[in-house]
């Protein structure tokens, strides 16, 4: 071992980290962004390789169930947030064999995508610079099979990155959370570490891509239709104005969302948490609210408890919905 390598257990397995002391987040002490809503009122520190590694193994016991049996996109920075990035989905021939494939099906072929199964597979990915995990709805290891999501996801993307704009975020989630349960549809609430929420309601995997798609979208259009003024589906960011986008695009096929725990690849290494209803009406809550050195304590308090275990059907929701746009 030398000082450019640095071996680390991780599970049952160790994994060597290569330059762990390389920055993939500076200093934005000079920047004018530290103020933005979420984000820490002080200058944001600078994080290496080496933090990223003992965070996401820290993380791992909270993480690892949101990714078990999920293909993944990979966001890497090898040069740091500073460098070029890299959105990659096939697996390259010299990742361990050890590390979970999943083969899938694509436009006009198939892409073999990692699968993060165990700690060790989440360290080694750190030590690619994979800053952010994104993940597919639908796992490969149960018996609906990949073309069937268990999650259904509501991304609250406001106009803008100011305290305003994340008002009516929490405002577009209170709605939402309401008509969710007016269809009798549990539902999680997670910081996505960058502008906005996500909403995530659990299925049972019965339904197939197209099926959840369509059905989000006609949730997010009745918001829509109740609220005009403030809330659109319009997918050009020239048809939005100043409201807030209700985007279900990720329920698609190979469509991925952000993952619960992970990192974004943002200054300050702020982090996508999961969050209690509760928590929405607490004035220090924002986009970027967590880091790399306060999300595990977030997780230890188990803010979905028992949630994502009652997956539903959406037959039932589909009627009531249908009531209610009718």
């Amino acid at each position: 071992m030398t000082d450019d390598v640095r071996t680390v257990r991780a599970g049952r397995r160790t994994v060597d980290v290569h330059r762990p002391g390389k920055a993939l987040f500076p200093s934005d002490s000079d920047s004018d962004t530290a103020g933005d809503s979420g984000a820490k009122e002080y200058a944001r520190k600078e994080y290496t390789k080496g933090d990223l590694v003992e965070y996401y193994r820290s993380v791992a016991p909270f993480m690892l169930p949101h990714l078990r049996g999920r293909p993944l996109m990979l966001e890497r920075y090898p040069d740091g947030l500073d460098g070029p990035r890299f959105m990659q989905k096939n697996t390259p021939d010299h990742y361990p064999d050890w590390i979970t494939r999943a083969e899938v099906a694509k436009e006009g072929g198939r892409v073999t995508h990692a699968v993060c199964d165990d700690t060790a597979t989440l360290v080694f990915l750190a030590d690619q610079a994979c800053l952010t995990l994104h993940r597919w709805l639908s796992r490969t290891d149960r018996g609906h099979g990949v073309d069937r999501p268990d999650r259904m996801v509501f991304d609250l993307d406001p106009p803008g990155d100011s305290a305003d704009d994340f008002e009516a975020v929490r405002e577009a989630a209170r709605l939402l959370g309401g008509v969710l349960d007016d269809l009798r549809l549990p539902s999680a609430l997670m910081t996505t570490g960058s502008r906005g929420l996500h909403v995530v309601v659990p299925l049972d995997g019965r339904h197939d891509f197209e099926e959840v798609h369509v059905f989000a979208r006609g949730v997010a259009g009745l918001l829509a239709q109740g609220h005009p003024d403030r809330l659109t589906t319009a997918a050009r960011k020239k048809d939005r104005g100043d409201r807030l986008y209700l985007d279900v695009q990720r329920n698609g096929y190979a469509q991925t969302a952000v993952a619960p725990f992970t990192v974004r690849a943002r200054p300050g290494a702020p982090v996508a948490v999961p969050v209690s209803w509760d928590q929405l009406d607490d004035p220090d809550l924002g986009p970027r609210r967590w880091t790399i050195e306060d999300a595990v304590d977030q997780a230890r308090s188990d803010p979905w408890a028992g949630l994502l275990g009652r997956g539903r059907s959406l037959g039932p929701a589909r009627r009531r919905l249908d009531k209610l746009v009718g």
